[in-house]
Order: C-alpha cells, then sequence, then structure tokens
C-alpha cells in the first residue's frame, strides 16, 4: 500500500477557498486531561495541549502520528462525543462546546467514520435500516417509501450496488470493505459539511483501502465536503490530504501542504515518521531516522519542555525547560521546535 501510493502525484495544496474566508472548523487551544486513578493516588494523563488548527470547506487535512498521540481523541471532541478540559472549536464561527450537548443541526453538519466498520454498525439491524435512520431522524425525507428509495441511491453512490439488495444485507455479510462504504454512506446521509475519518482504512486490506481513500477524495471534490482524515499512514496522508498536521504526544509539532511535509520534513519527529516509508520519489531513497532514544513519550504527568526532547536527536538544555512555540518557517509551514528561528527555514546548530 505504502509503496503504490508513494508513487502517486499528491493532493495539490487546497485552492478552493480564498484565503480570507473563514474556516469551516476552528480548533482553538485544544487541551484534554484525563485523571486516572492508581490506588489513592490521582495521576493527569495529558492526551492533548494546546491545541490549534483549522479546515476550510472543500478541504482535506490529514492529522498523523503514531498510536497515543492524541489523533482519536482529538476527532472524538469535535464530534462532541467527550467533553475537552477546555478550549473552544468553532464550527461556522461559532462556539459548539456553548451548549452542554451537540444540537441535531451539528449532528447534521458533522459526521464521523469509525476506525471499525463492523462494530460502528448495530449487528441486528440491516444496512438499510443504518442509512434511512438518520434521514427519517432529521426529517430529510417525508415517507419511509421516500427514505428507502434515497438509501438505494446513497449506496450505490459509495460503489455498493445493486443498492436494494445491499440495502437487506446484515453488516456480517458484507465484506469489511464494504462494511466501511455502508458506514461512509450512513455519514452523507444528512448531507454534512464536515467528515470526521477517523483510520477508515487502518482495517482493511492493502488493494481495499485505495478503493476507499478514492471514494473520500471523489466525494471530497464533487461535494465540496471539509474532511478531517485521521490516520498513522503516511503514505494515505499524502495521497488524500491537502494539508497534514503532525501531532506528538498531544502536541502539534508540524503542519503544512501534504507534499511539502513529506519531501521536506522539518521536525525531527516528523523525519522519524517518515524514515519509515518508501519512497522513490526522494531525494536519496529514504530519509535518515532521528537518532534519539527509543520508547514511549511521557504523558502521564510529563515534565517540563518539549514533548519529544527524550527522544530526539538534536536535544538541548532549553528543550528540557522550555516549551517550545510555533515558528513559521515557509509560507503555510508551521515547526514547533527550538532548532527554528522566527521566519528562519535553517537549523541552526546548537551547543552541546
Amino acid at each position: 500500500m505504502s509503496e503504490n501510493l508513494a508513487q502517486v502525484t499528491p493532493a495539490p495544496a487546497s485552492a478552493i477557498v480564498s484565503p480570507a474566508e473563514q474556516p469551516l472548523l476552528q480548533v482553538q487551544d485544544l487541551n484534554m486531561v484525563f485523571h486516572v486513578r492508581d490506588g489513592l493516588k490521582v495521576q493527569h494523563l495529558h492526551a492533548l495541549t494546546n491545541l490549534s488548527f483549522d479546515v476550510r470547506r472543500g478541504e482535506a487535512v490529514a492529522l498523523v502520528g503514531e498510536s497515543g498521540s492524541g489523533k482519536s481523541t482529538a476527532a472524538r471532541i469535535i464530534a462532541r462525543l467527550t467533553a475537552p478540559t477546555s478550549g473552544k472549536i468553532l464550527l461556522d464561527g461559532e462556539n459548539v462546546l456553548a451548549r452542554r450537548r451537540a444540537t441535531l443541526d451539528f449532528r447534521a453538519r458533522v459526521q464521523m467514520i469509525f476506525q471499525d466498520p463492523f462494530g460502528s454498525l448495530n449487528p441486528v439491524h440491516t444496512v438499510g435500516y443504518h442509512v434511512e435512520r438518520p434521514l427519517l431522524r432529521h426529517a430529510l425525507v417525508g415517507s419511509r417509501a421516500e427514505a428507502k428509495v434515497r438509501t438505494k441511491e446513497l449506496l450505490e453512490r459509495v460503489g455498493l450496488t445493486p443498492g436494494n439488495e445491499v440495502a437487506n444485507r446484515y453488516p456480517h455479510e458484507l465484506s469489511g470493505g464494504q462494511r466501511q462504504r455502508a458506514a461512509i454512506a450512513r455519514a452523507l446521509a444528512v448531507s454534512p459539511e464536515l467528515v470526521l475519518a477517523d483510520e477508515p482504512t487502518s482495517m482493511l486490506d492493502a488493494s481495499i483501502r485505495v478503493g476507499v481513500l478514492n471514494l473520500l477524495r471523489e466525494l471530497k471534490e464533487d461535494r465540496g465536503l471539509a474532511l478531517l482524515f485521521i490516520t498513522h499512514d503516511l503514505a494515505s496522508a499524502r495521497y488524500l490530504a491537502d494539508r497534514t498536521l503532525v501531532l506528538y504526544a498531544g502536541h502539534l509539532c508540524e503542519s503544512g501542504p501534504s507534499g511539502q511535509v513529506m519531501d521536506e520534513p522539518a521536525h525531527p519527529y516528523t523525519r522519524l515518521l517518515l524514515s519509515a516509508l518508501p519512497d522513490p520519489r526522494r531525494a536519496g531513497g529514504v530519509i535518515e531516522p532521528p537518532r534519539g532514544k527509543s520508547g514511549a513519550p511521557r504523558l502521564i504527568d510529563p515534565a517540563p519542555g518539549c514533548a519529544f526532547a527524550d527522544r530526539c536527536p538534536d536535544v538541548h538544555d532549553r528543550c528540557r525547560s522550555e516549551s517550545p512555540t510555533m515558528h513559521l518557517i515557509a509560507p503555510g509551514r508551521l515547526v514547533r521546535c527550538h532548532l527554528y528561528a522566527a521566519g528562519s527555514t535553517q537549523r541552526p546548530t546548537l551547543p552541546s
């Protein structure tokens, strides 16, 4: 899968909207702290720290990082399935967290595709039931007969044909790729403006994965959908996303157009991720991985300074005491690292 996608021209940087237009989604200083009890002691697990980014209409943005980086937590908070510790989520400029619960209108505008296509579909109901239910719940059709016609259209739009026959099947009668397509049809039923796709291809075979990615790309282009694509697969992110955001231990450490982030990674953590991804177009063929310590990030009561300090080959005393800020190193390119001075694209050599 990675080798095939690495040879495909990356999605172009989004030019669908005017830079002056207000983003559809704005995430501002999002924090999520889980309180973990260990006997009589309560520990604080920092899943997200001051996470900020935006997604514009018709744009696909990939949020990438290793397991435990906070990607799915961010998606669940944006979908209002989990309440954050602090921060704002603006949809068309309105803070949706100001309301205690998500409104029906919010559910229509923001839909989520889950990682497990079997677990997200109730096995006792048919595929048709899953697609018809949001149509009826949101009063988008006038009758059940109209809902069945619309369900057939939605299933065939995502490649499940004949729609009437597929609608009468149960989830266990479909393959993994077909189940994920059914989940996508359910999400599309209410004509959302933003789709949160949480690892939608990670449980699929490589050949099926490409088909689902192509479907998501077609829907983005045909319907003008905004898409937040959660993945650990950088090849998939390069193929589908206009921009890529790199998340480590709940911190956003790098962002920019997908092609630039993949070809010229700025943050040591991004270089580490890309070192495992073969890409014949990249100069030298491979990226030398950073030579730092291995191991999982410290999320419970983290030490001050940069979250990546313990694994970074370029670590300096300042990194262990002071948290870095975002630096603009090129148009649309942001890096959170002490190695970059504001406005500089060169990494200085720090004293040891």
